[in-house]
């Protein structure tokens, strides 16, 4: 990739930072990708001000809607290769899941397109209540206004796609803070939004820190409605911050996945050996605690470790990788620290623990406590922990003890085990033989208890970031 300079978009122009220049590194080869401008409070305020000048001023109808968003899903897909080779050097996740990462945005941008022309209310049968009857009523879905933003290092197109095309889908307008360790991918995004035809005041990205700018951002009274995707800790410094205004939040979590003993061994390795190391682990939906039955522990074990050595371990750009570098070599430091620490109180090392700059391999661990930080932490890495069991409701009764609730994958093929699985797991999202991991983007995505608040999925996010008014009618 050539070296540039990262501006903001702001009031419809890319307009230089105030702040200090942050550089953007490959996260293999440590070269410098990038500078990026990062901007200053006064230039947050001027983006969440333009942004609500441009929503009071600029109203698209649904069809219009339609039509840009439509067309942004053209142009995605238009430079899918140069798209991936960016997502592939800012933020290390391997070829293939990059390439299918911009295929993803673009079906979430064209999803968000479908969902603009059917966003209406219902009726409301008022007219059968006692006295009532020369009466009607029916609700409309207008949009908040400004929605704000920040996404996170991990999926750095995707999960700006996944914010931006509901809330313009939704006629919102948009203020947008992406990762400073991965910001080219969402910078291109908005340019072919504007090439597009989304009008330049309804959309807004800006560059900088999470405690400077993206608190500026979160507490600015002009955004009246606020999604959010990262850890736990923040995620709820900004809904107290933001009081009773209206957020998402989709938080960290301690992912796991159950395998019982009918369960297709075969499928359930392969599966949760891509849950829990492609993209490194670095998903909130990786599988980080693997339960399974006693009675099929070293089958499937064996089955499991052939699976994990299988993974292709090292440079992203080529095609045949699954597990590339972490984020950072201090990332993948913090989390061989903690496989390290684990082994030192009588955790049983399987597979990997070797690290190579910010390539960590893929780890299994064994013979684990609940109060390892492996096991009651989220490491967002590739390490994963076996644990037996005996009993599914004793199991079940271990994976809901962790203050999260986000995911979980159960692999049988007793239907009353697995829906009576799927009532019991205090998680937003159960899937049945399936991984942890598992997720289309157009289905309700969120979390409960410290996993997050509100759901994501262009139909359901759209939702979220309208309100609903009753409208009656006497006749």
């Amino acid at each position: 990739m050539r070296r540039n300079d990262i501006q903001s978009l702001i009031a419809g122009r890319w307009t230089a930072g105030t702040g200090a220049t942050v550089d953007v590194c490959d996260k293999h080869t440590g070269e410098v990708l990038a500078h990026v401008s990062t901007v200053s409070p006064t230039q947050v305020d001027a983006a969440v001000d333009a942004a609500a000048e441009a929503f009071r001023s600029t109203r698209l109808d649904l069809a219009e809607r339609h039509r840009l968003l439509s067309r942004v899903a053209d142009l995605l897909l238009a430079e899918r290769d140069d798209l991936t080779r960016t997502i592939v050097a800012e933020s290390g996740v391997p070829w293939k899941d990059s390439h299918n990462e911009v295929g993803r945005a673009a079906e979430t941008f064209r999803l968000s397109a479908e969902e603009a022309r059917r966003l209406v209310g219902e009726m409301v049968p008022i007219q059968g209540a006692a006295g009532q009857s020369r009466r009607m009523a029916y609700t409309l879905r207008t949009p908040r206004g400004v929605v704000g933003g920040i996404s996170s290092f991990n999926s750095p197109l995707n999960m700006v796609a996944h914010k931006v095309a509901p809330a313009l889908a939704a006629g919102n307008a948009v203020v947008f803070k992406p990762p400073l360790s991965t910001p080219l991918s969402a910078t291109r995004l908005f340019e072919l939004m504007l090439e597009a035809g989304v009008p330049a005041g309804l959309i807004s990205l800006i560059h900088g820190d999470g405690a400077e700018v993206g608190s500026r951002l979160v507490e600015h009274p002009g955004v009246d409605f606020f999604t959010f995707t990262g850890s736990t800790p923040v995620g709820k410094d900004i809904q107290r911050k933001r009081g009773m205004r209206p957020v998402a939040l989709e938080l960290g979590s301690i992912a796991a996945t159950l395998v019982c003993a009918d369960g297709d061994l075969d499928r359930a390795a392969t599966r949760c050996a891509q849950s829990g190391f492609r993209r490194q682990g670095q998903a909130c939906t990786s599988t980080q605690r693997l339960f399974v039955e006693r009675s099929v522990l070293e089958s499937f074990t064996g089955r499991f470790l052939a699976a994990v050595a299988a993974l292709v371990v090292g440079d992203p750009r080529d095609p045949a990788t699954d597990v590339g570098p972490m984020i950072s070599e201090r990332d993948a430091t913090r989390a061989q620290a903690w496989v390290r620490e684990a082994v030192e109180q009588g955790a049983r090392l399987l597979a990997g623990g070797e690290r190579r700059g910010a390539v960590l391999e893929p780890t299994v661990l064994t013979d684990v406590r609940t109060d390892m930080k492996v096991m009651c932490e989220e490491i967002f890495a590739p390490v994963l922990s076996i644990v037996p069991f005996d009993d599914l409701d004793a199991a079940i009764g271990q994976v809901n003890a962790t203050p999260f609730g986000l995911a979980a994958g159960l692999f049988t093929q007793d239907i009353t085990r697995a829906l009576t699985a799927a009532e019991r797991l205090h998680v937003g999202v159960v899937h049945l033989n399936e991984a942890s991991s598992s997720r289309v983007d157009l289905m309700p995505f969120g979390g409960v208890k410290d996993s997050g608040v509100g759901v994501e999925g262009p139909r359901y996010a759209m939702r979220e970031m309208t309100e609903e008014r009753l409208v009656t009618i006497t006749l």
